[in-house]
């Protein structure tokens, strides 16, 4: 999911001609284009590049003084990420000694270049959007000058200089992004932004980008030749920023590619593609458009891709990030999508030896929190309304079997189906960027979850989770995953009372109706991991990364660090399920190609909504038999 600079909020806008565009008085504010109009005359920048730039780095949003995930501010983008962002963002590095390094790019410092240019405050570029509009014209100025160009009335000839403001290494992708400004020069937009601010952009169809510029900014091309695709889907290649993963050699230096991970992307198809190619924020491997199932593949396989949120998941998995809104889903992912996703995806697992299950194929909200202080806030996408026993069925690993129960100990699988699970759920206008829900607002949906609550009875408080409601109950919020267990996902029967049934969750017994087990399929053939395997009293601690021990790092590096999740723990005698086998912690060092082994290894365990990780000496692991085959 992206929390992204660049929404697509346009919709259906009317675009006004050059005429229209200055006829008549806007009802809404007027300032932030008059502030495009003064700083596109004090730096001699076309007015229509200017405004063109800004609507693809930021819809023309100010972002309250704040900064959007890839560390930019204000309308135009200008960007300072430090290492806490990276270390809390996409790339979900906390911990790791090399994230200074990382940060210092120039590319992601564009808004100290803007203050030498215009002798403003950084402060101001930050948290006022005129003085950050003025940054941005200056910026344009210079790279205009810098490329041997004049400060030319003609938008055709600024095509290197908006080319470079991408601050894109690759040719493809400066190249991609200087050619959405100018289609959006070209057809003209208009918004009134999340601040009350009015501002149009005039069509101008005669333009001419003068592409041939490009050559002068020496850039290099994206190594990858061709898409990593199946032959069953539309496929291809724009490259992400390069700050936004890092370039490895998977799996043949040794990191296992394991999983997949299902987001989506909180916006349009073009401006998630748009977003990823800004320094400094995240990226997926692909982006599926929601109409036709269409692809773009964005990093190659063999790299990391920052879009998990943390960095051990980073390292062994595949991201795919799906047009739609998580808010919305049910509308937005189209049959097409699904299928097109189901053919990737088996793709992926045929490449990469990757189990079509759902223990290997997760939603960005099943992935664990890196450090205490990021669990509450990790991402809820794709959210509810992606139907993964639809999807699961259609990757030919459907979840199957006759829906029951078994006994205290036993395994069961959450099948609650979809379009006759209705759910109530409440939506907030801070759930969907789309602008479209104005007050928060109850109501039933299909869902592919079952609410869990600390009692048998509908009466019952909801499941509150430590992070997100500690010491209080839960809500029916749709981004609330806490207290909810999600289709595919196994757990452990703790106890049966009448039509309910509790398992083993986040350190708590929890509840959730399922008269005649109507929600769940007893499960077998999976390793079951206890705690108290050292005193009865001691909890097994939980942790959010896989890092070897400090000791085990060669000279010259320097270690991760990693601490146990304060709020979790397994206390003894609860009992979870390994999603896979014990896999050793490692790491890896982009600078030097380095991948480092630990001594220890880790289970992977579904926790609760998410999984975690413990390490293997700290559990006792129990595998229970397969159904035998007839």
């Amino acid at each position: 999911m992206l929390a992204a600079a660049a929404v697509a909020v346009a919709g259906s806008i009317a675009v006004p001609t050059a005429a229209q565009a200055t006829a008549g008085k806007n009802p809404a504010g007027t300032v932030r284009q008059e502030a495009f109009a003064a700083a596109a005359a004090e730096f001699d920048v076309p007015e229509q590049v200017l405004l063109a730039v800004a609507y693809q780095e930021s819809a023309w949003d100010a972002h309250a003084g704040g900064h959007s995930v890839g560390g930019g501010y204000g309308p135009m983008h200008l960007t300072d990420v430090t290492a806490s962002m990276m270390a809390a963002g996409d790339a979900g590095a906390a911990g790791r000694a090399d994230l200074a390094k990382t940060a210092a790019d120039p590319a992601l410092h564009t808004l100290q270049a803007a203050a030498r240019l215009t002798g403003l405050a950084e402060q101001a570029l930050r948290a006022d959007a005129a003085a950050n509009i003025r940054g941005g014209a200056a910026l344009l100025a210079s790279y205009q000058r810098a490329g041997g160009e004049e400060l030319t009335a003609d938008p055709g000839r600024w095509y290197a200089a908006v080319a470079r403001y991408s601050q894109s290494p690759q040719r493809q992708g400066a190249q991609a992004f200087a050619d959405r400004v100018f289609a959006t020069l070209k057809k003209g937009a208009g918004r009134t932004t999340a601040d009350g601010q009015r501002v149009t952009l005039a069509a101008e169809p005669q333009v001419s980008p003068d592409r041939g510029q490009l050559a002068r900014l020496h850039l290099m091309s994206a190594a990858v030749a061709g898409t990593e695709c199946p032959t069953t889907v539309e496929c291809t290649f724009v490259p992400a920023a390069a700050s936004n993963g890092q370039v490895s050699n998977r799996p043949a230096n040794g990191i296992r590619i394991d999983s997949i991970v299902i987001h989506d992307t909180e916006s349009s198809y073009a401006s998630a593609i748009s977003t990823f190619q800004n320094p400094g924020g995240g990226a997926a491997h692909y982006v599926m458009r929601a109409s036709d199932g269409a692809v773009t593949q964005m990093v190659p396989l063999k790299d990391l891709a920052f879009h998990a949120g943390n960095y051990s998941t980073n390292m062994h998995s595949v991201g795919i990030e799906h047009e739609g809104y998580a808010a919305h889903g049910a509308t937005w992912y189209t049959e097409a999508q699904y299928e097109a996703t189901a053919e990737l995806v088996t793709y992926l697992s045929g490449r990469f030896g990757i189990p079509l299950d759902r223990q290997h194929v997760i939603g960005h909200d099943n992935v664990v929190g890196p450090t205490s202080g990021t669990v509450s806030g990790m991402h809820w996408d794709p959210g509810p309304s992606w139907d993964w026993e639809h999807f699961m069925a259609l990757v030919g690993a459907p979840v199957t079997g006759e829906h029951g129960i078994d006994d205290v100990g036993s395994v069961v699988t959450i099948a609650p189906g979809f379009a006759g699970n209705r759910q109530t759920v409440q939506v907030c206008p801070a759930d969907d960027p789309t602008g479209a829900t104005t007050a928060c607002t109850r109501g039933e949906q299909p869902s592919n979850f079952v609410r869990l609550r600390s009692a048998p009875s509908d009466a019952a408080p909801l499941f509150g989770d430590q992070a997100v409601h500690p010491g209080a109950a839960g809500t029916d919020r749709i981004n609330d995953w806490g207290g909810t267990a999600q289709a595919g996902q196994q757990f452990v029967v703790a106890e049966k009372s009448g039509d309910w049934t509790a398992i083993w969750f986040s350190g708590s017994k929890v509840w959730f109706h399922n008269p005649g087990g109507v929600n769940t399929i007893p499960a077998d053939g999976v390793t079951v991991v206890k705690g108290g395997r050292t005193s009865a009293d001691t909890p097994v601690k939980v942790y959010g990364s896989s890092y070897p021990d400090a000791a085990e790092y060669p000279t010259g590096l320097s270690p991760s660090t990693q601490a146990p999740l304060s709020m979790y723990t397994i206390p003894a005698g609860q009992a979870y399920v390994a999603t896979a086998a014990a896999a050793p912690t490692d790491d890896y060092f982009k600078s030097s190609g380095t991948v480092v082994l630990g001594g220890k290894s880790m289970y992977t365990i579904q926790y609760n909504h998410r999984t975690a990780l413990v390490y293997e000496g700290d559990v006792t692991a129990t595998a229970t038999p397969p159904t035998p085959t007839a």
